[in-house]
């Protein structure tokens, strides 16, 4: 439909309905059931003209059930308007895929825009048109349960992916290709930056760190094209961001240049009174149609309030027809005025889930997996070995992760389903084996079969409601119950290898002599399958941590471009008036970046073909990696700066690119790496981003830990 159309529809509305077009309402309203939408329509205050006008719906899925609602709604709706159907695919529709913190940590951008690829692919069969995906908030807490939607602590790393992300399940031509859904980035803005690592805690920090750190995710996402942006439950400098004008008006808009559609999160609007910026939900509706809210999940503040608030003179109503408009041209950017059923088909329903989907779950879960210890090189097994696989996750279909709406645990892999097509050596326990109290009938026969076995395959981790929404955490060790079996077994066998489903990076006290230790994440449908290929050395690990694990949970919040301070340890360890801890060191137990290999290589030749930077020239930097082993492996090469003299404070360190390279068993090969001005840019005290003349540290290795470092200057 054309732009003229479209303004002209709006104006043909009335103002009731271009109210309702504000609203998103979850999938019950429209069941065909009527007990499920009575109780909810009568607790919200809502009229069937309401529901039959409401803008968007949340949460549904299936073709069949897709067309229906779609049909009814155009029917009963005056002007023929498509419904909007919206959810949240995080990482997988059916077909799940490793958590995003686990994709991140596979530091490979084309396994994510794959994931997300498939994961649109799914979605529009089924119906759906838009995902609230990528999240892209910047973590460094793990005690903060949705730092397992994060890509990660690195500014830089959770760009790149983000840019992925909006690519796969957008694509190149949204309105014509079915096969795609619109991108929703979220939450903007700061969201992981929750105090004490508390959920929808508030959020207290500079404008200075907020755009450097915190923005450059949620700009990447809007620059590869997003459609949509969601609101975060936090406050931003003392007001809440689904009431922030400066956030959304000054920063999004203006300075952005956003045109597309800005959604609330659930609730969001009018939990405005419960942040106390807000008397009421009248006031709650002024303050987010100020702010630039389009439209507002599961609350009715506009429903109620907002055509008062416009006919008494409040909020001018050219902020109501620029929300609808808005809301109009996205239902026209997915081609629904044309094909209002879209993608939705039964027929075609039968990709969802397909081997070819599984499989390629497979192959990004092995380069999510990180190898994190490995002494003496007890992995990978060998077929021969006596290998018992016991523990709480060892035959656990529980690998799925939060925000697995659609996916099932008996569609999902278990580690023993994995590891049976490798060994026919394997000793199963019979119990059933709990993850925090288990049985001593089960403990006792875990034990027994370690006795017996060569090696010990240990599973361990959460259970999935432990991480993700609305479940943080002040304890992040592994429940004491299996630290107590990791005793138990140790005892008798030491040769131990833990595997590890999780959301979010632990504290490891407690398995600190474990021989190995394998962090699979929460791995998806795929899981089990995945991680066997990596114990048996069918792949060769790859990935690296993009969140770094603490010593300790006192640590946190942890993460490796900390800012330099006045009293570095580094200059002094042995005196006391340093900045350090007593009782544990100041530095992570996995730094970012960390991950082992089968295969061991190493840095030699660090050179830079010039020590003076200018900003039209570029500072091209060498170093030969060497792959050691016989086994051909790859390696992902890191490169961070340092800027030693900035006009505020910098990190000690940053990442700035990496290249992942694969090598031969004895390979040696030189990997370049592009230094120009623009890297070395930075938000200064007048928030404008640009850079300081004077001397950089240009640090190139495996992870944020080992490096080796040059001396350049820049010169402006």
């Amino acid at each position: 439909m054309e732009q003229a159309k479209l303004t002209a529809l709006v104006q043909e509305m009335t103002l009731a309905e271009k109210v309702d077009q504000l609203l998103q309402l979850a999938a019950d309203f429209y069941s065909q059931a009527a007990e499920e939408k009575t109780g909810p329509m009568t607790e919200m205050g809502l009229k069937d003209e309401n529901i039959q006008n409401a803008g968007t719906i949340l949460g549904l899925a299936g073709a069949s059930e897709a067309k229906r609602i779609q049909k009814e709604y155009m029917e009963k709706n005056r002007l023929g308007i498509p419904t909007l159907l919206m959810a949240d695919i995080i990482h997988g529709f059916r077909t799940i895929f490793p958590i995003p913190l686990a994709l991140g940590s596979s530091w490979d951008l084309a396994a994510a825009e794959e994931m997300a690829q498939i994961s649109a692919k799914e979605a529009a069969v089924s119906g759906l048109h838009v995902t609230f995906s990528p999240m892209v908030d910047l973590v460094r807490d793990p005690r903060w349960g949705r730092v397992m939607e994060s890509t990660g602590e690195d500014p830089y790393l959770n760009a790149r992916f983000a840019e992925s992300f909006v690519k796969g399940y957008q694509g190149d031509d949204l309105k014509n290709d079915f096969t795609r859904v619109a991108a929703c980035v979220k939450h903007f803005a700061a969201y992981g930056a929750a105090l004490a690592g508390r959920d929808y805690n508030t959020v207290n920090m500079s404008e200075r760190q907020l755009r450097e750190s915190y923005l450059p995710g949620y700009k990447a996402a809007l620059d590869a094209g997003a459609k949509l942006v969601m609101t975060s439950f936090n406050t931003v400098d003392g007001i809440p961001a689904t009431g922030n004008k400066w956030l959304f008006r000054d920063v999004l808009r203006q300075e952005y240049d956003f045109d597309g559609v800005v959604i609330s999160d659930w609730g969001a609007v009018k939990e405005l009174i419960f942040h106390g910026v807000a008397a009421d939900e009248k006031q709650a509706a002024q303050l987010a149609i100020e702010a630039g809210v389009d439209i507002e999940m599961m609350t009715t503040c506009y429903t109620h309030y907002l055509a008062e608030l416009i006919e008494e003179g409040s909020v001018d109503e050219a902020l109501l027809d620029e929300a609808v408009l808005r809301i109009l041209e996205l239902k026209n950017d997915l081609g629904l005025f044309e094909n209002p059923y879209r993608g939705a088909s039964v027929e075609d329903e039968k990709v969802i889930l397909s081997p070819e989907h599984r499989q390629a779950a497979r192959e990004i879960a092995q380069k999510s997996i990180v190898l994190l210890k490995n002494k003496a090189d007890i992995l990978p097994l060998n077929s021969e070995e006596t290998v018992a696989i016991i523990g709480p996750a060892a035959a656990s279909h529980d690998v799925l992760g939060a925000w697995s709406w659609q996916g099932k645990m008996e569609e999902a892999v278990s580690l023993l389903e994995g590891a049976q097509a490798y060994s026919s050596h394997l000793l199963v326990g019979k119990e059933e084996f709990d993850y925090f109290a288990p049985s001593q009938k089960a403990v006792a026969e875990a034990v027994s079969l370690a006795q017996k076995a060569d090696k010990v395959v240990l599973a361990l981790g959460e259970a999935e409601w432990m991480s993700g929404e609305a479940a943080s955490r002040s304890d992040i060790t592994l429940p004491k119950a299996q630290i107590a079996l990791f005793e138990a077994v140790k005892a008798v066998n030491p040769n131990i290898i833990v595997t590890l489903y999780n959301g979010r990076p632990l504290d490891l006290n407690g398995i600190d002599e474990a021989k190995a230790i394998v962090e699979a994440w929460f791995a998806g449908t795929e899981a089990g399958n995945a991680l066997a290929d990596i114990l048996w050395g069918a792949f060769n690990p790859t990935a690296r941590l993009s969140m770094s694990f603490p010593e300790s949970v006192g640590q946190v919040p942890i993460f490796y471009n900390c800012d330099s301070t006045g009293r570095p340890y580094e200059s002094a360890p042995n005196e006391k008036y340093v900045s350090k801890y007593l009782d544990v060191s100041n530095y992570a137990k996995y730094p970012f970046g960390f991950g082992l290999s089968y295969s061991q290589f190493s840095y030699q030749d660090v050179v830079i073909d010039q020590t003076e930077l200018t900003p039209e020239n570029q500072i091209l930097l060498t170093v030969t990696i060497t792959n050691e082993s016989e086994q051909t492996g790859k390696e992902t090469v890191q490169l961070y700066i340092q800027d030693l003299v900035g006009q505020v404070v910098r990190p000690i360190k940053e990442l700035k690119a990496f290249q992942q390279v694969v090598l031969a068993g004895k390979e040696s090969r030189k990997v370049s790496f592009a230094i120009t001005e623009e890297m070395l840019r930075y938000v200064h005290q007048d928030q404008r981003t640009i850079s300081d003349a004077g001397a950089f540290l240009a640090m190139v290795g495996p992870n944020s830990r080992d490096l080796t470092a040059v001396t350049f200057n820049l010169v402006k």
